[in-house]
């Protein structure tokens, strides 16, 4: 009997760029996509770039970096595709999903007239390229040319997987930045939230391989991002990790087994794939790290260990999360209180110390670590409009992949599934991160929308989403003209941006050498403190809106006793994030240490108005109380700070020496065993003070022995001297006669230091 042939759904091959085409009905029909193979070719380009490359030096943030690479990207490609357009007369594609980031755009641009200028404008450049990027990609991302963008995104995670490999395993420290593995990302949360969203991507390409030796790499490839996202133990990405791995790459390769390459492979093949997956993931998985560090987290040694003991330990009640919820609660103050309105464009960072809780003085954090929260936070009625008309689209078209019967729409749906899968994954690491602000996660965010859009526009399925865009040569001639003045732009910017962060930066390196000496003071040091006020005055000059770095100056000149210089620092910020609670008092002490009381009583009623209770604001109230002659009020407030356990070191020190000239020794030893148990690291020098407190003001010569022997118990080799200098002679005497050792030892904390 004649073997008959297998039927084959029609337009529908094992390879999709094989399919044959299908054409709409022409009553209907949009555009096809413009020639822009290169432009194409561009962002695979950027997409490698971006999460490749990083800086081998502190001068400039790795972001920095890849905002440059995505920005210039983005223009270059906007350049060549207008460029090959330019006798251009026919219509090109338009889609609703454009009117999203537009609409970010357009607020963010407005929100700078009554909103924090800067800010805003930062976020509208930021939508202006994730706009630039969705237009281009819905007019040249044909389904032929979506493998080479694939390649671009995978090779990019392969790189940034292989530096972040080397930190685990080696200790590599060729890019500074935070906790290992970082790779490129400064951060190993942002790095792990960018490599997991490409995750969908390899797993096409190995799908589609057809060659063993294709095979082996991509499975290799894929094997090593996976191990260096369980090296990174983010638990935002290991959610979404086996959220791919279990559920939704086998379901596509299940749901389009018949479309892919994959389905034909031979046993040998096959083996191969697998073998070579489980043999990296499994094999480098169990080495133990290199990395000190790694090892003192104890969230264990190995690239499995980790994952699993990070993935097993999301609950709750974890630290990192109660952070978040902080955050998150503040957020929600403003949702409630500025609904419609939001606060403007990037002013999150800016406005939030006006909605944290009572008491809060330091700033969380720059973001809210929630993405949607901080949308709609930012631009109340306009981020809701975005939410909701984005949800609605990626629900019809999750519905139109899945659920779509025309063999055009079979066609389509492996890729639309891959784009989908990384857009879900995207949106898990943003409830608890903030990758869209990232330049490579935000541009992939931007090309998978793309990808999705110039698919609906191939499939022509429901046309209100897809539609024509007449165009005339004039308009390429206009873009063109408009995209030379943009990247000029561009380019002053980040000559400024580059100079002003590296200024900063090598100021802040100047003042941590200098502290480390451990002697600032020391005439050695006056150049280099005069090179560093140079660098950090043109560095602020350039551009006094960055808040980062800035203030670490400024904390290390005060450690020196440059009030002056510390407060003008602290001054620059304040002008440009003007309620943070903490510099305001840091800016009201310097005042208070340079003799201007007056400027010191603005600064502190300022700081009042936004957090009364916050420990630096009671703590400056009642410096500044004691040295206005009013001790007593001084006393009294230092007292119900002690009282409701609110305080910081100053406000403790400070009680406790009103009370000691007071006579109320009882609440000077409460104070000081605040003081003492909040730092440490100055229990020697408390229990000196307090001998000298026993000695001269209450007269319990017993108590005084105890805590000088405690204090000297207590002591380093460095500060024994110092502190038997400051010991009473007589009590000195004691504690240095042959049989001071045989006295029986003091207890840890007397019962009067207690408290």
């Amino acid at each position: 009997m004649a073997r008959k042939k297998r039927s084959q759904p029609a337009n529908v091959s094992i390879e999709p760029h094989l399919a044959a085409p299908v054409t709409a009905p022409a009553a209907n029909a949009l555009p096809a996509e413009a020639p822009g193979g290169i432009t194409s070719a561009i962002f695979a380009v950027m997409m490698f770039l971006a999460p490749a490359l990083g800086v081998p030096h502190e001068e400039m943030l790795q972001d920095t970096l890849k905002s440059i690479i995505v920005s210039f990207g983005a223009l270059g490609a906007a350049l060549m595709f207008f460029w090959q357009e330019r006798g251009r007369d026919k219509p090109l594609r338009w889609h609703a999903v454009m009117w999203l980031p537009l609409a970010l755009m357009a607020y963010a641009l407005g929100s700078m007239a009554w909103s924090h200028a800067y800010l805003g404008g930062v976020e509208a450049i930021r939508w202006f390229i994730f706009s630039l990027l969705l237009w281009l990609g819905i007019n040249t991302l044909s389904r032929e040319r979506l493998p080479v963008l694939a390649w671009g995104i995978h090779a990019g995670a392969l790189v940034a997987a292989l530096w972040a490999v080397l930190q685990f395993l080696f200790d590599f420290q060729f890019f500074p930045q935070g906790p290992h593995p970082a790779s490129t990302f400064v951060n190993r949360n942002f790095f792990a939230e960018f490599a997991v969203c490409t995750l969908p991507f390899a797993a096409m390409l190995l799908a589609r391989a057809r060659q063993s030796a294709q095979v082996a790499l991509l499975s290799a490839s894929s094997g090593l991002i996976i191990l260096a996202i369980l090296m990174t133990g983010t638990r935002a990405a290991l959610i979404a990790l086996w959220l791919q791995l279990l559920v939704l790459l086998p379901y596509m390769g299940w749901m389009y087994r018949k479309q892919l390459a994959f389905a034909a492979w031979g046993p040998g093949t096959r083996l191969v794939a697998a073998g070579l997956l489980l043999a990296t993931v499994g094999g480098l998985g169990m080495i133990h790290t290199g990395d000190p560090k790694i090892i003192e987290e104890g969230r264990g040694s190995t690239a499995l260990e980790r994952g699993f003991n990070r993935t097993g330990s999301i609950s709750a009640s974890d630290p990192s999360l109660g952070v978040r919820m902080i955050m998150w609660k503040a957020t929600s103050r403003i949702l409630e209180q500025r609904p419609f309105a939001g606060v403007g464009a990037g002013a999150w960072e800016s406005e939030i110390p006006l909605y944290q809780a009572e008491g809060s003085q330091l700033e969380t954090d720059y973001y809210v670590h929630n993405e949607f929260l901080q949308l709609l936070a930012e631009y109340g009625l306009v981020g809701w409009l975005f939410l909701l008309g984005l949800s609605v689209y990626l629900i019809a078209a999750f519905s139109r992949t899945l659920l779509g019967k025309h063999p055009h729409a079979q066609a389509e749906a492996p890729w639309r599934a891959v784009v989908l899968s990384s857009l879900l994954s995207l949106f898990i690491v943003s409830s608890i991160g903030f990758p869209w602000r990232m330049a490579a996660t935000g541009a992939l965010f931007a090309l998978c929308l793309a990808a999705l859009a110039a698919s609906d526009a191939r499939m022509n399925a429901f046309p209100w989403p897809a539609m024509r865009l007449g165009w005339r040569s004039s308009f390429s001639l206009v873009a063109l003209g408009s995209l030379t003045a943009a990247l000029v732009l561009a380019v002053h910017i980040t000559q400024l941006a580059a100079e002003s962060e590296q200024k900063i930066v090598r100021a802040t390196k100047i003042a941590l050498t200098i502290s480390a000496s451990g002697n600032p003071n020391h005439p050695k040091w006056a150049k280099s403190k005069a090179d560093m006020l140079k660098l950090i005055r043109e560095g602020v000059a350039l551009n006094p809106h960055y808040r980062k770095i800035t203030p670490m100056v400024a904390d290390e000149l005060a450690r020196w006793g440059d009030w002056r210089n510390a407060t003008w620092i602290w001054e620059s910020v304040l002008s440009s994030r003007p309620y943070v609670v903490a510099i305001m008092a840091n800016v009201a002490r310097g005042y208070t240490i340079m003799d201007d009381p007056g400027k010191a009583m603005a600064f502190l009623e300022r700081a009042k108005k936004l957090q009364p209770q916050a420990p630096s604001v009671r703590s400056l109230e009642v410096i500044l109380l004691s040295r206005s002659g009013q001790e007593g009020r001084a006393l009294e407030l230092g007292r119900q700070a002690v009282a409701d356990r609110i305080y910081d070191y100053d406000l403790a020190d400070a009680t406790f020496l009103l009370a000691w000239r007071a006579g109320d020794y009882t609440l000077a030893a409460s104070a000081m065993a605040l003081r003492m148990a909040g730092w440490p690291a100055t229990r020697a020098e408390g229990h000196v003070q307090l001998g000298n407190m026993y000695a001269s003001g209450s007269r319990e010569p017993e108590k005084a022995l105890a805590a000088f022997q405690q204090a000297i118990a207590l002591a380093s080799q460095s500060q024994r001297q110092t502190l038997l200098d400051r010991i009473p002679p007589g009590y000195r005497a004691r504690l240095l006669a042959p049989d001071a050792a045989a006295q029986p030892p003091a207890p840890p904390q007397t019962s009067d230091s207690k408290g």
